[in-house]
């Protein structure tokens, strides 16, 4: 089965996977999880009923009672699996993919994210090998509502809106369950309403396409910025009031702001792919930084085991201690919120504040379709070596080498058939001369 991923179970629905491996995935579920309550929440995607009744049978016929949460978010998923100490959940979600996709996220106790190398290999092998054999004792199907837990949950973080205004696009996702809660009547709304056909753009803001919708508004009118959140909201990205794209990693100084700078020293973890504009900014707030892998599977229990107060990636996950170490695109909207709030009562706009952040002109990820993915990073990484010998270099996702006027990460997609790509230098001059000789061997494969 194709749909196997890093971190997690995700593909075209019912062309990489279909109800059976639903099925077969939840009745091996309460036995890689040793547990025989698992919590289940679902997006609005078209094909994620078809996909919760084959889960849920699977679950029960294991002999495990299934704890329906219905339509939800990703994070609210985390956050019921950790207040109510299940020992396993799961979210059917494909997150930021087209319509046609869907997916499996699955969580063990305290939401520490369940990924392939951590127990999800296990239930493909055990797919490989055994066949389903129903128990006698069948489990039940429960239902379970935390939704208004949750929403008093999140709006403990909102902050005083009022001299804000905002453009909202919920991407037709799952965040359209609360943002009319939680951020009131006075914010412009986009794209509102939960629907898995997503008529108004693809669910994915890092494609800039998705966000033209919200640029063009906020460009167009009298706002001091605009947020976009991903299909199932465990992911949040935001334009200026000039409806510019904000680089998500830039955004991690920007909470930074919130939870650094009263005298004390907090941990901070980004990705390596993170700009170096950020740790400049925040390390003179009291922030010891640390970068590790991509993606929640590696993210949270990284977050965890340093002790960090919160974390971010380039992608636009953003992870906090106070949520179980897991990522919510809605709260971090409203941290952010908090702190855009008090720059603009000192005056500053938020492509001002942005640019006291950022001092290096960045290429953005980009994608190349290679085949030999090994091969092609290593020659990429002699190059640099031999150009210059680098000030530090990280090798444990890709290669990131550090240089003092500039950085590059190459690494290989663990989700998509991508060879991806980031370069920072102080120069634009040097960002194109990077640029132009890493295409140029890339070209070779």
């Amino acid at each position: 089965m194709k749909a196997f991923k890093a971190y997690d179970i995700r593909g075209i629905y019912n062309l990489d996977w279909d109800r059976e491996d639903a099925y077969e995935i939840g009745y091996f579920l309460p036995r890689l999880l040793k547990t025989n309550e698992i919590l289940v929440g679902r997006d609005i995607r078209l094909s994620s009923d078809e996909i919760f009744n084959s889960l849920s049978r699977g679950i029960m016929d294991a002999g495990a009672n299934t704890h329906d949460l219905g339509l939800c978010t990703t994070p609210m998923v985390y956050w019921a699996t950790a207040k109510l100490g299940f020992k396993g959940s799961v979210q059917i979600t494909a997150s930021h993919n087209p319509k046609e996709y869907n997916g499996l996220k699955v969580s063990g106790p305290g939401a520490m994210p369940i990924g392939y190398a951590a127990g999800l290999n296990k239930i493909k092998g055990w797919m490989e090998t055994e066949e389903p054999e129903p128990v006698s004792h069948k489990g039940e199907l429960k239902r379970l509502d935390v939704r208004a837990d949750y929403l008093s949950f999140l709006k403990s973080f909102r902050p005083d809106l009022s001299s804000l205004k905002l453009v909202v696009d919920a991407s037709n996702g799952m965040a359209g369950m609360f943002l009319e809660e939680i951020f009131g009547s006075n914010v412009d709304y986009m794209n509102l309403e939960p629907d898995g056909d997503f008529p108004g753009h693809d669910p994915n803001p890092l494609e800039l396409e998705n966000v033209q919708q919200l640029s063009s508004k906020v460009s167009k009118g009298d706002y001091d910025f605009g947020i976009i959140f991903d299909g199932d909201a465990d992911r949040v990205m935001f334009v200026d009031e000039k409806g510019e794209f904000i680089s998500p990693d830039l955004i991690i100084a920007v909470l930074g702001d919130y939870f650094l700078g009263k005298g004390e020293h907090h941990r901070v973890l980004q990705d390596i792919r993170t700009s170096r504009s950020v740790a400049e900014y925040l390390q003179p707030l009291g922030a010891e930084m640390f970068t590790w892998k991509v993606g929640r599977a590696f993210a949270t229990p990284e977050l965890r085991r340093i002790n960090g107060i919160f974390g971010g990636e380039l992608a636009g996950h953003y992870y906090f201690r106070d949520f179980s170490y897991s990522d919510s695109g809605i709260l971090a909207s409203l941290i952010v919120c908090d702190v855009l709030a008090r720059k603009k009562a000192e005056g500053l706009s938020v492509s001002d504040f942005i640019k006291q952040i950022s001092n290096y002109h960045s290429s953005g990820e980009l994608n190349f379709v290679i085949q030999d993915k090994k091969a092609a990073i290593e020659e990429v990484i002699r190059h640099f070596q031999k150009r210059q010998k680098p000030l530090s270099v990280m090798d444990f996702d890709g290669y990131r080498l550090d240089y003092k006027d500039y950085w590059i990460n190459i690494r290989p997609s663990n989700t998509e058939p991508y060879l991806r790509f980031i370069a920072e230098a102080k120069s634009k001059d040097q960002l194109a001369e990077i640029v132009g000789e890493v295409k140029g061997i890339l070209g070779r494969y």
